[in-house]
């Protein structure tokens, strides 16, 4: 399965809003530097979604607000 994300980075808190069954805007008070908010985003979905972090993977946008995220099995 394939989620959309859109990504607000240095945001005054850490927030996981699903728009719909494949969309979600996160909100990660990360800076968009050396991946960290890339990190914070995978750590929040995770999270969000109760699934491990070692099954989510970003395959696309990994400069972009916008980013396409994989969950594998």
């Amino acid at each position: 399965m394939i989620l959309e994300i859109k990504v607000t980075p240095k945001s005054k808190f850490n927030k996981v809003s699903q728009i719909d069954d494949l969309h979600y805007h996160i909100y990660t008070t990360a800076p968009p530097d050396k991946g960290k908010a890339n990190e914070s985003i995978i750590k929040l979905l995770s999270q969000a979604l109760k699934i491990p972090k070692s099954k989510l993977k970003i395959i696309g946008g990994h400069k972009y607000r916008n980013k396409l995220i994989q969950i594998t099995d």
